[in-house]
């Protein structure tokens, strides 16, 4: 029996838990408040997709002309005789199957077999195991478009019914949805739900909504407890409530639930655990709430009457994964792409280097709510004693930090504790692609274990990035992510079309500016979507600003985005197909000598940039200078020393010959004995193992005391080999 029961309704993510319930439950640890939380979306697919279940599914009749599902159903004996193999070997318990995928007559193939990618290039000879994970992943897409077709025309694996939460101003379509007799997949989701609650037995159901995609079967399962269990109270909380409903005033979403909280959960469920767990034994019933809507009288209110301010995040602790089924999800690759695959493939735990945005100006960003505007970084070491938490936890040193913009400070300060430590871990975040990110702050992010950063570069118009706030130009996002690629990090760029008062000039510049970064190598992945309007962005603020005219309805439930108009009137919409094929041949290393007309059906006109823009921002000089403030770390080992004697001319001296070796190579360095000696000192003083770091003008003091000329040292043959392999500056 626990308190709260914390639920994550379908679906999110095959490969890894959303981090939202395991947050709560790690904070609700340290309040000493018992919890049970459970991913119900991949009990469900684990079910769907088992022997038992597509026998179950094949025994549904399914009339249908289309080809391919009349094939995958003749098919049906070599889907069940083969899909425990095929999921156990993507949960990673069944390795040398791979060998059997890739011979080419294990696997029933079915339509998604007719867009495979080329496997020699995505592959090699020996990329067994990958090439495996991604036959079975069109494998189980096949599936798919059987359930779509036969079963549940909702179903998706990463969302479920999606439509009846986007843009949903009035809740009369999910409201009438769910006066429907259960779907398939309800049914599965509801006799999963109700075997957990008569086991845990909570007081307060707590359901985590962080995308549109999870809302219907949000509702679907309160609905259900409503029914079942009347003494139950429900929250929701998550992504698409703090988003979305916060113009709430339909009084039917209170038939499913008691509460909404928006925003940071923590406190707002501390209080309503607090009132609905003690207020019987005390005799009183607690009044105080935060930032929750409930009804009242018939009238949905909005609560904020505590003087309770929210939790720090060095308050709140650490991420609580147990529960969870994390030996069972499933690891997939989508597209044959190392830097795409991360959100599908492998188990990472997720955690937030800081609350908020540190830049929090885009004007297409919901700047306005809390989630972006409250900024709270989390010290280094806190984060790092959480990595070490989970490490012990889960068995997984894996780490995705879902910040919104990861700050350039913070990251260093992490990756300098994570060296500090001797931790091997593997990690991964969103970034602003601003200069911070140097050519040596990437090296010790990449020594760290950093493997990949994803970040926006937008609209790739410089008018546009001004106009969106960014800060950032085209050719500072091509030299940053030079620097990150340069060092062995992948880069991934969101990117956007159809901004206010984006010209079809503009698109098309956009296009090249992409196509030219991917030729290059400093991009390896990226993904376009068109400009969304939001309620709470500057854009749906005050459009007015912006050339749009948005459209106005009575906002009742859900209110995030805004239809409108743009008074260019250019169909951006036509763009989408060209846009997003043009990008999937570059992120496979092919057609970058198209023209840029190839990609689109109707006439477009050529660019103005010029073929070479993007070769000539990378060529450009780089800035030499170093700031009397910068800190200086040598992140390398203690070399091997040998003294030795040169003679020139008839004149003598000693010096030493330093042998230095990394995991790639050896490299050598001589040095006269007396520097040597002062350079063998400094090194110790430097090392990444000390917490103390050194100025660069501290450094030049030091030398200064004993010899002359610190910039002529500083810049010779010797400090220049230092540099390479590890003598790191940060401004």
């Amino acid at each position: 029996m626990k308190d709260i029961l914390l639920i994550t309704p379908p679906f999110t993510q095959l490969n890894t838990p959303y981090p939202a319930t395991a947050y709560i439950k790690g904070f609700l640890n340290t309040k000493n408040i018992s919890a049970f939380q459970m991913d119900i979306g991949i009990e469900v697919i684990l079910e769907l997709f088992s022997k038992k279940g597509l026998e179950d599914l094949f025994a549904k009749s399914c009339q249908s002309n289309s080809p391919n599902i009349q094939r995958i159903f003749a098919l049906k004996d070599e889907y069940i005789k083969t899909i425990d193999s095929v999921i156990a070997f993507l949960q990673g318990n069944n390795p040398t199957l791979a060998r059997q995928i890739c011979s080419g007559d294990f696997l029933p193939e079915a339509f998604r077999f007719e867009q495979l990618d080329d496997m020699e290039w995505a592959f090699g000879s020996m990329g067994m195991q990958d090439k495996a994970k991604y036959l079975a992943t069109l494998y189980l897409e096949d599936l798919s478009d059987f359930i779509v077709e036969c079963i549940d025309e909702n179903f998706g694996f990463s969302r479920y019914a999606e439509r009846l939460g986007r843009s949903a101003n009035s809740f009369d379509d999910l409201y009438s949805h769910l006066q429907k007799e259960p779907t398939y997949i309800d049914t599965i989701t509801l006799r999963i739900l109700n075997e957990k609650i008569e086991v845990v037995q909570p007081k307060l159901v707590c359901i985590s909504v962080p995308f549109p995609g999870n809302l219907y079967s949000a509702f679907r399962c309160a609905q259900f407890i409503k029914s079942h269990f009347p003494e139950t109270k429900i929250s929701m909380g998550g992504g698409f409530p703090n988003t979305e409903l916060r113009s709430l005033t339909d009084v039917r979403v209170f038939n499913f639930f008691d509460f909404i909280t928006l925003d940071d959960g923590e406190l707002p469920l501390e209080l309503l655990h607090s009132s609905i767990c003690y207020s019987n034994k005390r005799g009183v019933l607690l009044t105080e709430f935060k930032r929750t809507f409930i009804l009242e009288n018939n009238k949905v209110v909005y609560k904020n009457n505590t003087l309770q301010k929210d939790y720090k995040q060095s308050e709140v602790g650490t991420p609580d994964y147990s529960d969870l089924l994390l030996d069972k999800y499933i690891s997939v690759i989508e597209i044959a792409n190392p830097m795409h695959s991360l959100w599908s493939d492998g188990r990472w735990n997720k955690l937030t280097m800081a609350h908020g945005c540190y830049w929090g100006k885009c004007t297409f960003c919901d700047i306005s709510l809390d989630y972006i505007k409250v900024y709270e970084p989390i010290l280094a070491k806190t984060l790092v004693d959480r990595m070490e938490e989970l490490i012990a936890q889960t068995g997984e040193n894996g780490f995705h930090f879902v910040d919104e913009a990861a700050p350039p400070a913070l990251m260093r300060e992490l990756a300098l504790e994570i060296i500090k430590r001797k931790l091997v871990v593997t990690w991964w975040t969103n970034i602003r692609f601003e200069k911070s990110f140097s050519q040596d702050l990437c090296v010790l992010l990449k020594a760290s274990g950093c493997i990949a950063v994803s970040g926006g570069l937008e609209v790739a118009s410089d008018r546009l990035l001004e106009l969106i706030k960014k800060g950032v130009t085209v050719e500072q996002v091509a030299q940053v992510t030079r620097n990150f690629t340069e060092a062995g990090i992948m880069v991934h760029a969101y990117l956007m079309y159809g901004y206010p008062t984006q010209t079809i000039q503009e698109t098309v510049d956009s296009l090249e500016m992409v196509r030219q970064l991917f030729e290059l190598g400093v991009l390896q992945s990226g993904f376009w979507h068109q400009f969304a309007m939001t309620a709470h962005s500057p854009v749906g603020m005050f459009p007015d600003e912006f050339g749009v005219i948005p459209q106005t309805n009575e906002i009742t439930f859900a209110n995030n985005d805004i239809q409108f108009t743009d008074k260019t009137g250019i169909n951006h919409d036509q763009f989408s197909f060209g846009l997003k094929k043009s990008l999937f041949n570059y992120m496979h290393g092919i057609c970058f000598d198209y023209t840029l007309q190839d990609w689109f059906d109707f006439k477009i006109p050529k660019t103005t940039i010029k073929p070479d823009f993007i070769y000539n921002s990378l060529e450009k000089e780089k800035n030499f200078n170093i700031k009397p403030s910068a800190k200086i770390v040598w992140i390398g080992g203690n070399p091997l020393t040998e003294i030795f004697t040169k003679s020139k001319k008839g004149n003598s001296w000693e010096m030493i010959k330093m042998t230095f070796h990394d995991k790639k190579e050896t490299f050598v360095i001589d040095i006269e004995k007396e520097k040597g000696d002062w350079l063998l000192k400094t090194l110790e003083v430097i090392s990444v193992h000390n917490d103390k770091k050194i100025t660069f003008s501290a450094l030049k003091t030091d030398f200064e005391n004993r010899f002359d000329d610190f910039e002529l040292f500083w810049y010779s043959k010797p400090i220049n080999t230092l540099r390479n392999f590890g003598l790191l500056v940060f401004s």
